[in-house]
C-alpha cells in the first residue's frame, strides 16, 4: 500500500512539475500585461527546485495530507493557466494577485503537513511560500489616472468565490495541523527516547516547531522531562542531532529559569562541556548555552572541576569564530571570580585573570596566584604575555611592601618571569634593583630565605645595559662576594661578569680594576664548586682584558701555573676557554710569562688537543676555539725566531690554517695574525737558489715563486709552502667582513719590497685580486687601507691593471666620493696608475 501510495506521489509531483512549466511558458509568452506575467512567471519557476525536493523524499511525502494539498496545489495552477489564455481585462491583475495567494495558501499545506522534510528543504519551501503570499501585481491600478470601472456581475461573483474558497482552504489547514499534532506529539515522544538517528532528526525537528509555535507549554515539557531526555542523548547523537538539541536547550533556557535548574547539574553540564571538542557551530552553541547558565552561582562552581572545560574555553577564546570567542571570553570572565578557576586559566595560557588578582585581591589570593606562577613551567610566549599583561608591577609591589610570605612568593614569580629578556626591561623600569641589593645586605634573619632569588633576579637583570644606570651596583656586588653562600655568589658572579661585559662598561671596569676584583677573585679559581669556578673565571677572563699590563703581576706564578692546569685538565670547555683566554690577554712583551708557559708544555698539548680531537670542530665551544687562537699570537711573536721555530716546530702553522676554515670570525683573524708574524721572517729564513752552501739542492717542488728561493714550513714559515693563501682569500669572499683586516695584513706580508712583484702575480694567480676589490666595496676604512695599499702594488703590472683595473675603478671612483677621507690619497694614486686621474691631482 504505502509503495502503491509512492509512486502515485512521484507520478503526481512530476505532473505538477510540468504544468508548472506550461504556466510559466504562458505568463512569458502573454501579449498582455507583459511586465505582470514576466513577474508572475518569475516566481512560478521557483516551484521547480521545490517539486525536485519533494521527488527526493517522496518516501516520506505519501500521505494522505501531502497528497491532499499537493491536490489544492494543482488546482491553482489550472485556474492560472486558464486565466492566462483568456486575460484581455485590466482588472486580471488583481485575479493573478488572487490567485498567487491562493497558491501560496496550497504550497503552505504542502509545509504543514510534511513532517519529515529536512530542515533546509522545509526552510526553501516556506521561503517561497511566503513569497507567494506577499506578492502584489496591481501596482499600475492604483497609480493609474483611469478611473477604475465598478465590479460588473461576473467580477462579484468570481469575487464570492475566492472568498468562499479562501476560506475553505483555511480550514482545511486547519483541520491538517490538527491532525499532524496529534499524530505528532506522541510520537515525537517516542522517537526522543528511543528513535534511531534518523527518526530522531525528525523528532528533534518537530519538537523544535511545537516549541517555537508555543504548541506545548511549560508542564508538558516538564511532565515529558524533555531536557532530560535531550541531555540524556546528547552524547551518543550524531552532530546534525547534538546541534538541534543544544539549540532547544538554548531556546528553553531563555525562557524560563526554572528550566536553567534542569541543565545545571554536573552530569548535564559535563554533557554540554563535551560538546566544547566537537565542530565550529556546535561549539558555538554549547558555549552559548553555558553562558546562559552561567548567572547561576552553582554552575561557576561546577565548570571549573569539569575536566577540560576551561582549556577549551581558553582555546576558542583565541580561535577564529567571533561569536564563539566573544561568549567564551564572557563565560572565562564569569568562571574567574573563582581563583581556583582563574590558576586553571593560567595553566590554560590564559593569565588576564590572574594577573587581575595580583592587582586587586586579598592579600591572601596573590600570595596563591604568585605561588602558582613561581610553579608553573611557562614558555617564553607565556611570559610575554605576563608582561604585557602587567605582571610584574604588582609582584615588585608585593615584594617591597608585602610581609614575608607575599615577598617570597613574589621573589620566585619574578625570577621565573625574568627568564624572558623583553622582561629584564621592565624590571629596570620598576625599580627593583635598588631594593633587592638592600636585601641582599641585610643581615635580619627572617629575610635570609629571600637572598637567594633576589640574587638570581640580578644576575637577569645583569644581562641588559640598562642596569649600568644603577651607579656602583658592580662594586656593591663585589662587597658581598665573601658574606654570602655558595648560591648566591653563583648568581652574583654572573651578575658581574654580564655587567663588565656590556660595552658601555668601560668605566665600571676600571672601577673595578682600582678597587682590586682581580685580586678578590683570583681565590675562587680554587674553588671546589665547579658552577663558582666557571664563574669566577668567566669574571676574570673579561676583566683581564681591561687590567693588560697588570695581569702577570697580579696572577703571579701561582694563579698562572692553576690557569695551565685547568686548560690542560678540566672537563668543561666552558672552563678551558676562560683559563685560555686570561692567559691569552698576558702581554706578549712579557718574556717571563712565556718562558713559564713554555715549561708547562701548554703549547704542545693545545696544538695537539686542536688538532687531533675536537676543538675546532663545529660542534665545540666557539670560545674555546677563539681563546685557543688568541694565545697563539704570543707564540708567534716575529721577534723572537727562536719561539717561532719552537710553536711551528710543533705543529702551528697546521693549525693556523685549519682554523682558517672555523666557524668563529674570531678565530679567523687571530689565526690571520699569527701567520701575518710567522710569515715576515720568512724572506730571512729563506735559502737562496744560488746558495754556495748548499752541498746538495733541494728539490724542485721546495722553490718558491714568491720568495725567489727554496722554502720550507717548518724552517722558513712560507704561508706558499704552508698552503694557507688560498684559504685566506676564501676569508675575504666570504659574507662576514670582521677577518678582513688581519687577513689583508697576511696577504700584505708577501708584498714585500723585495717580493711585491712575485707576491702579486702569486695573488692573481689564485684569483685572490677580485676577492681584495670586493673588500673596498664592503670593508671598514683599516681594511680598505690594507686593500689598497696591496692593489697599488699589483696594479703596477700592467697585465693586472688591464684584467683588473675595469672592475677597480667603478669601486674606486665611489670611494673617492663617498669614502673615509683619510683614504683619498691611496685611492688618487691608484686612480692615476688606472689613468683615470692625473698624478697631480688635488687629491695627493
Amino acid at each position: 500500500m504505502q509503495e502503491t501510495c509512492s509512486r502515485s506521489f512521484l507520478e503526481h509531483v512530476k505532473q505538477l512539475q510540468a504544468l508548472s512549466k506550461e504556466v510559466a511558458s504562458l505568463a512569458r509568452n502573454s501579449e498582455y500585461e507583459i511586465d505582470m506575467f514576466n513577474e508572475f512567471a518569475d516566481i512560478v519557476e521557483k516551484f521547480s527546485p521545490v517539486f525536485d525536493h519533494l521527488k527526493d523524499n517522496d518516501k516520506v511525502m505519501a500521505t494522505a495530507p501531502i497528497l491532499k494539498a499537493v491536490d489544492s496545489l494543482e488546482k491553482e495552477l489550472r485556474r492560472a493557466n486558464s486565466l492566462i489564455k483568456s486575460s484581455n481585462s485590466r482588472l486580471v491583475s488583481k485575479q493573478m494577485e488572487d490567485l498567487t495567494q491562493d497558491m501560496g495558501r496550497s504550497l503552505g499545506l504542502v509545509l504543514f503537513a510534511s513532517v519529515e522534510l529536512e530542515l533546509d528543504v522545509k526552510e526553501k519551501i516556506g521561503s517561497l511560500h511566503r513569497e507567494l503570499m506577499n506578492a502584489r501585481f496591481d501596482k499600475s491600478l492604483s497609480s493609474s489616472p483611469i478611473q477604475t470601472p465598478r465590479p460588473s456581475l461576473e467580477s462579484g461573483f468570481v469575487s464570492d468565490f475566492e472568498s468562499r474558497k479562501a476560506v475553505e482552504m483555511e480550514e482545511e489547514i486547519q483541520e491538517i495541523v490538527e491532525e499532524r499534532i496529534s499524530l505528532g506529539i506522541d510520537d515525537v515522544m517516542l522517537q526522543l527516547k528511543h528513535g534511531d538517528d534518523k527518526n530522531l532528526k525528525f523528532a528533534l525537528l518537530e519538537l523544535r516547531e511545537l516549541i517555537s509555535a508555543k504548541t506545548v507549554d511549560s508542564e508538558w515539557i516538564n511532565e515529558a522531562e524533555i531536557i532530560a531526555v535531550l541531555l540524556n542523548r546528547l552524547g551518543s547523537s550524531k552532530p546534525y542531532n547534538r546541534l538541534i538539541m543544544i539549540q532547544i536547550l538554548r531556546n528553553l533556557a531563555s525562557e524560563n529559569a526554572d528550566y536553567k535548574e534542569k541543565m545545571a547539574n554536573v552530569g548535564s553540564l559535563s554533557a554540554l562541556v563535551k560538546s566544547l571538542t566537537r565542530d565550529v557551530e556546535e561549539q558555538r552553541e554549547a558555549v552559548g548555552l553555558l553562558l546562559d547558565l552561567s548567572d547561576l552561582p552553582a554552575v561557576w562552581r561546577r565548570i571549573g572541576r569539569i575536566q577540560g572545560c576551561i582549556v577549551m574555553l581558553v582555546s576558542m577564546l583565541s580561535g577564529n569564530d567571533p561569536v564563539a570567542s566573544h561568549d567564551a571570553g564572557k563565560l572565562l570572565n564569569a568562571l574567574s571570580s573563582n581563583t581556583q578557576n582563574a590558576l586553571h586559566m593560567a595553566e590554560a595560557g590564559y593569565f588576564k585573570p590572574l594577573v587581575q588578582y595580583l592587582k586587586e585581591g586579598s592579600d591572601m589570593s596573590k600570595i596563591l596566584m604568585a605561588t602558582a606562577l613561581s610553579r608553573m613551567e611557562l614558555t617564553d610566549q607565556s611570559r610575554a604575555s605576563l608582561g604585557e599583561d602587567g605582571a610584574i608591577e604588582p609582584l615588585v609591589r608585593m615584594f617591597r611592601v608585602g610581609k614575608l610570605e607575599a615577598k617570597l612568593s613574589a621573589l620566585n614569580a619574578l625570577q621565573n618571569l625574568s627568564l624572558l629578556e623583553e622582561n629584564i626591561q621592565r624590571l629596570v623600569i620598576s625599580g627593583i634593583v635598588s631594593p633587592l641589593l638592600q636585601l641582599l645586605f641585610s643581615v635580619t634573619s627572617v629575610l635570609m630565605t629571600l637572598r637567594e632569588p633576589a640574587s638570581a633576579i640580578l644576575a637577569r637583570i645583569a644581562q641588559s645595559e640598562s642596569i649600568l644606570v644603577n651607579k656602583d651596583v658592580a662594586q656593591q656586588m663585589l662587597s658581598l662576594l665573601n658574606l654570602c653562600s655558595p648560591t648566591i655568589q653563583y648568581h652574583l658572579l654572573h651578575a658581574l661578569n654580564s655587567i663588565a661585559a656590556h660595552s658601555s662598561a668601560s668605566n665600571v671596569r676600571r672601577k673595578m680594576k682600582e678597587n682590586g676584583a682581580i685580586h678578590l677573585l683570583l681565590p675562587f679559581l680554587m674553588e671546589t664548586n665547579a658552577n663558582i669556578r666557571a664563574a669566577a673565571l668567566n669574571l676574570v677572563c673579561t676583566l683581564s682584558k681591561d687590567v693588560y699590563e697588570e695581569l702577570a703581576e697580579q696572577l703571579g706564578d701561582k694563579y698562572l701555573n692553576i690557569l695551565v692546569d685547568i686548560t690542560l685538565s678540566s672537563t668543561s670547555e666552558n672552563e678551558k676557554a676562560a683559563a685560555v683566554g686570561i692567559l691569552s690577554n698576558l702581554p706578549v712583551s712579557n718574556k717571563k710569562a712565556t718562558e713559564l708557559l713554555k715549561k708547562t708544555n701548554l703549547l704542545p698539548s693545545l696544538i695537539s688537543a686542536a688538532t687531533s680531537s675536537t676543538i675546532t670542530k663545529t660542534h665545540s665551544t666557539p670560545w674555546l676555539v677563539e681563546s685557543v687562537a688568541g694565545i697563539l699570537i704570543r707564540f708567534t711573536d716575529p721577534s723572537d725566531k727562536k719561539l717561532q721555530q719552537y710553536s711551528v716546530q710543533h705543529g702551528v702553522i697546521r693549525l693556523l690554517v685549519k682554523l682558517l676554515s672555523s666557524e668563529s670570525v674570531v678565530a679567523k683573524s687571530s689565526a690571520s695574525i699569527s701567520l701575518a708574524q710567522l710569515s715576515q721572517n720568512s724572506l730571512s729564513l729563506r735559502k737562496s737558489k744560488i746558495s754556495k752552501w748548499l752541498c746538495v739542492p733541494p728539490s724542485a717542488d721546495a722553490f718558491c715563486e714568491v720568495h725567489d728561493g727554496y722554502c720550507f714550513v717548518k724552517s722558513t714559515f712560507c704561508l706558499v709552502k704552508a698552503g694557507a693563501v688560498s684559504p685566506l682569500i676564501q676569508v675575504l669572499e666570504g659574507k662576514e667582513r670582521e677577518a678582513d683586516e688581519t687577513v689583508l695584513g697576511a696577504l700584505a706580508s708577501l708584498l714585500q719590497d723585495e717580493t711585491w712583484e712575485s707576491g702579486s702575480n702569486y695573488l692573481a694567480k689564485l684569483s685572490g685580486t677580485q676577492a681584495i676589490i670586493k673588500v673596498l666595496e664592503s670593508g671598514n676604512a683599516k681594511a680598505q687601507e690594507k686593500a689598497l695599499w696591496i692593489l697599488e702594488r699589483i696594479f703596477r703590472i700592467e697585465e693586472h691593471r688591464v684584467k683588473y683595473g675595469e672592475s677597480a675603478q667603478v669601486v674606486l671612483i665611489d670611494l673617492a666620493q663617498n669614502g673615509d677621507s683619510r683614504l683619498k690619497p691611496a685611492v688618487a694614486k691608484l686612480l692615476a696608475q688606472l689613468e683615470l686621474l692625473q698624478a697631480q691631482s688635488s687629491y695627493f
